[in-house]
């Protein structure tokens, strides 16, 4: 007899049950998956994340995304337009306003200039608005990339594409497709980890789900307070042994169900309950920063123990330093419709500071060579006022709305070029008019620093091949150091 068939009979249904469950609750280990429903596709292997080879050499070999949900103004933090601002609360040119359409203008439209100076910075002449002291001091670390685009207008949709490629629900995330490509370094945490600051995007976690791919490859939450990742403690009265001999029952099961179907998401789940049991030591480790030098927490402006945006910044520095392969950060509260100048104060306040010591700390630890820091958001906003306007003169309230044609990223290390600033906008920051950059481009290129082509990292799933930049993209070659 098959000993796990052996092993399984002998134990009683009363047993079993109370194995797995001293309270429904131990069977969260769960919540590191997406689903139990099988996901398509070609079967994947027992221990889906471990590390593999890229197709060619890579300049990267792991990625810290942010995402400034809501989409800040380039036009008063990365692309000064003095043109903008001779023109500020004038009539807005009626060719600027053919075939476009808006989220929220309506009516007569006047131009809105910024109400920030700019100034540039380090060898390389960055132009930085005044809000970003710090961001300044990094400047030569940076490569800004000034004309993406999208497809999109509306919050929920252009998340998704920025982060799936697609614009609708159901494909998967940019940092699943790096995962199933590439694998983890670190076998006792989650390849793809998210830390979140305010309230979830619009679009919800299939910003960072796994769609058609096997869940093993989905991001996974790590929260800012209680456990870290849901029901990651033992229930009060169960030892880490009762634990183990839960998680070896129950893919006792999960064996005997992949050896009869041949699922390969039930291989995953294997390897799941498997990373979860090894993350109730490790996950503890990497979140007490009260390890970390006091001149550490200076730099982020970080407090121990104190949940904040400076904390997931230092603590993703921590998780690339173990070898987790994406970390993707997102901050909420940019979708400045009004009030768009103290809005954007009160958030540089918040971001700027610890983004910037970001850079420097892995810059001095010897990691920024190989860690890819990318900042973004969904879209721009738009060189038209959202709001009133009294005798020409917008209204200390005045806002912009959402712009999809034109607006401004940035990357910092992982084989990007520093110092670069990479296409134009034209006089308004409407349109760009020199090496346009479609999100397409834009992630071929973040693939191709992490040593992937885009065109080969493939999916089979419903008849063809699917990929994350869909049937486009091609890599900005310029961008490359």
């Amino acid at each position: 007899m098959n000993p796990l068939t052996e092993q399984i009979q002998t134990a009683t249904r009363r047993e079993l049950l109370q194995s797995v469950g001293t309270g429904v609750g131990s069977l969260a280990l769960a919540s590191l998956l997406s689903s139990d429903l099988p996901a398509a596709g070609t079967p994947t292997p027992e221990n889906p994340t471990a590390a593999r080879r890229s197709h060619f050499p890579a300049r990267a070999k792991s990625v810290i995304f942010f995402h400034m949900v809501g989409a800040p103004s380039h036009l008063d933090l990365f692309d000064y337009k003095p043109t903008l601002t001779k023109f500020d609360g004038q009539p807005c040119p009626k060719e600027l306003l053919e075939g476009q359409r808006f989220a929220f203008l309506r009516g007569e439209l006047r131009m809105m200039g910024t109400r920030f100076k700019f100034q540039q910075h380090g060898e390389s002449g960055i132009e930085l608005s005044e809000k970003l002291p710090h961001l300044a001091g990094v400047a030569d670390e940076l490569c800004i990339l000034k004309t993406l685009h999208t497809d999109h207008f509306n919050h929920g949709p252009a998340q998704l594409f920025m982060q799936t490629g697609f614009g609708q629900f159901g494909r998967p995330s940019l940092g699943s497709w790096v995962t199933y490509g590439l694998g983890s370094e670190n076998e006792n945490l989650p390849a793809f980890v998210v830390m979140i600051t305010g309230s979830v995007a619009g679009a919800g976690n299939s910003l960072w789900g796994s769609g058609f791919l096997p869940s093993a490859y989905q991001g996974i939450e790590f929260r800012s307070s209680g456990d870290p990742v849901l029901f990651l403690s033992n229930p009060k009265g169960i030892s880490s042994e009762a634990r183990r001999k839960t998680v070896d029952r129950v893919n006792s099961l999960n064996q005997l169900q992949l050896a009869d179907v041949g699922d390969p998401e039930i291989a995953a789940r294997i390897a799941q309950y498997e990373m979860a049991f090894r993350m109730q030591s490790a996950v503890p480790e990497l979140m007490d920063t009260s390890q970390e030098t006091k001149e550490t927490h200076e730099l982020y402006g970080t407090q121990p123990g104190k949940a904040s945006f400076a904390n997931n910044c230092l603590l993703a520095r921590r998780l690339v330093e173990r070898g987790v392969r994406f970390v993707q950060l997102y901050d909420q509260g940019w979708d400045h419709h009004g009030s768009v100048f103290p809005g954007i104060e009160n958030k540089t306040k918040q971001v700027d500071q610890p983004i910037a010591a970001l850079i420097k700390d892995l810059k001095q630890r010897g990691m920024l060579d190989d860690t890819l820091v990318v900042w973004g958001a969904e879209f721009g906003r738009t060189p038209m006022l959202q709001g009133s306007a009294n005798d020409g003169k917008p209204q200390p309230n005045a806002g912009r709305d959402h712009h999809k044609d034109a607006f401004t990223v940035w990357m910092a290390g992982g084989g990007s070029k520093p110092g670069l600033t990479y296409g134009r906008t034209d006089d308004l920051g409407y349109f760009p008019v020199e090496n346009p950059l479609h999100v397409n481009d834009f992630h071929a290129t973040l693939l191709h620093l992490l040593g992937m082509d885009h065109t080969k990292l493939t999916f089979k799933y419903q008849g063809r091949d699917f990929r994350l930049t869909n049937i486009a993209g091609n890599v900005a070659h310029d961008v490359l150091a």
